[in-house]
């Protein structure tokens, strides 16, 4: 039996349900310190040899609903926690808009996919660092 929707069929209906913001804003809101704002990379640990955007949490998109709580909201995600702004990633913003599908069933009200993903970030210039170790 054929698949009933690809890859390509998920991510393209995902997008019409999910915000997305290019490397610029993204840069933009870090410089500015925006309270509040987490920043996760859901690639997978292999991917991470080229880097990753400064003060991002890594968590792979396979463990992401499992560890969220305890890797960002030391445990217990509060209702406050709920609204804070999360920007996602992964390698060029496919899986980050399916990672973002999942937070928002989870109860996560402001989730955001990075455009292009690593590679628009890493594309444009923009500063990146290098995981001394993986988690």
């Amino acid at each position: 039996m054929p698949l009933k929707k690809s890859f390509s069929d998920l991510v393209s209906e995902s997008r019409r349900r999910n915000d997305e913001v290019d490397a610029d804003e993204l840069a933009q809101r870090l410089d500015n310190e925006e309270p509040g704002l987490i920043v996760i990379d859901v690639r997978e640990d292999g991917e991470l040899v080229g880097g990753l955007i400064p003060g991002s949490i890594h968590i792979g998109r396979g463990v992401l609903e499992r560890d969220i709580e305890r890797r960002v909201f030391n445990g217990l995600a509060k209702d406050a926690d709920l609204a804070k702004p999360i920007v996602l990633y992964c390698a060029g913003g496919n899986r980050s808009l399916l990672a973002a599908d999942a937070l928002k069933q989870m109860g996560f009200t402001n989730v955001l996919s990075l455009i292009g993903g690593f590679r628009a970030w890493a594309g444009a210039d923009r500063k990146i660092e290098f995981p001394t170790r993986i988690i």
